[in-house]
């Protein structure tokens, strides 16, 4: 039966099902419910996507070996436009017209060949995004595609989430992506244009929409940005959070915070933005800081540093909670690049019961990421998925039994494991040109194979070194007459230099 276009779509929910009993900002334990997608119980994650897919791993094995509830991508992804072809449109838009909502694969879902049961996250830019030279103007911000910055204007965005018909989407927000604090004066000029944008945003956003906003919460100041948060309370807010709204997705249906120190202002100040659901943006380095942030509140995350630590062919060695019989300070990960590994026929991680850890040994995942076989960084990043999910499950439960018994997990972590997770010994797989910025004088990240003939510089790449011989005998081979012992003692086809 088709929906009556006046009639709002269904919206997403979210439930909170505990919440301590102190005023101020806390963990807490909720539920978030979207139409034809698998709810997803917080605190958890979403999975850190490239061009929309997770990094190693294909999208069947995504259904297999990983438990994530969604995916989060960025825009600035799919829409390159080189010189030579600056009016073409990008194929992310071509999607074919039999991806339609009634049957239940949106064309974000079907272009990217995301499981039809994990939701989708569309933002305009990747976390950590790359700093642009450019800046943002009154229109529009600065993007790094494959082909190089280019600008993305509001209406340009809108038009590709009403295309793509993601989950959750994410408005634009003038962000400087710089690692310094902007002046008073940039801080202010950010929250006035992100104000702007918002009313544009729900000015378009039709009510019957199938896409949920979560509005942007700016890393400045609660005093520069009040006006902003005031109008979101007030004006796009549902007065009951967690029930359907009358405007359908035509509303704030949680918050996209890059600051989560900001929160115990919202708590304070906003209680129906309070009761939305909080997905962090900024990028936690470590476990230690996600479990600082569920202590403030936040009930979502997107964490980059999976799919980095993946990369740096380091496993993920931490549990929530964490052992209590335990002397010393434990490491968060395992280099599986390290030579003490060549023989070791254990999992990756003791009592791990993720696909890799039961089919496969550190020898050789080890073995693998010697001969930069793809398959490696495959199991690493089945393996880290999985741990962070058993870290996830293993928050939720601690706060079903009590906020105090969270709080001495989170002292106990901090005191049994490592800061910093371990630098891995391995060479990385090539990386993506549009994922970084020189910054002039840089090092190549991705090292040449092969390099000129004499060149005694290894680090190069591959190379014969000019102090060998070059003669025009032939390599010596073993006598096709010879048994075993002979070649034991001989060795098969090996030059002595």
């Amino acid at each position: 039966m088709a929906m009556d276009d006046n009639q709002p779509s269904e919206a997403m929910k979210f439930e909170l099902l505990k919440v301590a009993a102190k005023p101020e900002a806390a963990a807490r334990l909720g539920r978030l419910l979207l139409p034809g997608r698998q709810p997803v119980s917080t605190p958890n994650f979403f999975a850190m996507t490239s061009r929309g897919s997770v990094p190693h791993v294909t999208p069947d094995n995504v259904s297999k070996h990983l438990n994530i509830g969604g995916s989060y991508m960025a825009l600035e992804d799919f829409i390159e436009r080189s010189q030579a072809y600056a009016k073409r449109e990008p194929p992310i838009y071509q999607t074919p017209s039999s991806s339609t909502p009634s049957s239940g694969r949106p064309p974000l879902h079907s272009f990217t060949a995301t499981p039809p049961t994990t939701l989708t996250i569309l933002a305009p830019r990747r976390i950590p995004a790359v700093p642009s030279p450019m800046g943002n103007t009154n229109s529009s911000i600065s993007v790094y595609t494959s082909t190089g910055f280019q600008p993305l204007s509001t209406s340009e965005y809108r038009s590709a989430i009403q295309t793509l018909q993601p989950d959750i989407a994410i408005p634009m927000a003038d962000l400087t992506n710089a690692q310094i604090n902007p002046t008073s004066k940039r801080a202010l000029r950010m929250a006035e244009r992100t104000d702007e944008w918002i009313k544009e945003w729900f000015l378009l956003t039709k009510p019957t929409s199938s896409t949920a906003t979560f509005a942007p919460v700016l890393p400045i100041a609660y005093s520069m940005q009040w006006e902003y948060l005031e109008r979101l309370s007030e004006d796009y807010t549902p007065s009951s959070p967690g029930h359907p709204s009358p405007r359908g997705n035509n509303a704030v249906a949680g918050l996209a915070v890059y600051d989560p120190d900001i929160i115990p202002d919202l708590v304070n100040d906003y209680s129906n933005l309070s009761l939305l659901p909080r997905l962090s943006l900024s990028a936690p380095s470590t476990p230690h800081q996600v479990l600082r942030q569920i202590s403030l509140g936040v009930d979502l995350f997107v964490l980059p540093f999976t799919n980095t630590v993946s990369d740096s062919g380091v496993a993920l060695a931490f549990t929530f909670p964490p052992p209590s019989d335990t002397q010393g300070i434990l490491p968060l990960g395992v280099d599986m690049s390290d030579q003490k590994y060549q023989t070791d026929l254990g999992p990756l991680m003791d009592g791990c019961t993720c696909y890799a850890c039961s089919r496969h040994h550190r020898a050789y995942v080890h073995h693998l990421l010697s001969a930069r076989e793809m398959l490696g960084w495959t199991l690493l990043q089945i393996h880290n998925h999985a741990v962070l999910t058993s870290f996830f499950e293993g928050i939720r439960q601690s706060l079903q039994n009590g906020e105090e018994e969270f709080e001495k997990g989170v002292d106990r972590f901090s005191m049994v494991y490592d800061s910093e997770f371990p630098v891995g010994s391995g060479e990385r797989p090539r990386a993506r040109g549009y994922h970084f910025k020189s910054a002039g004088g840089d090092e190549k990240r991705n090292k040449p194979a092969w390099s000129k003939f004499g060149n005694n510089d290894d680090s190069e790449g591959v190379s014969v070194s000019s102090s060998q011989p070059v003669t025009d005998t032939p390599p010596p081979v073993p006598d096709p007459m010879a048994d075993g012992v002979d070649l034991e003692h001989q060795g098969l086809g090996k030059v002595v230099r």
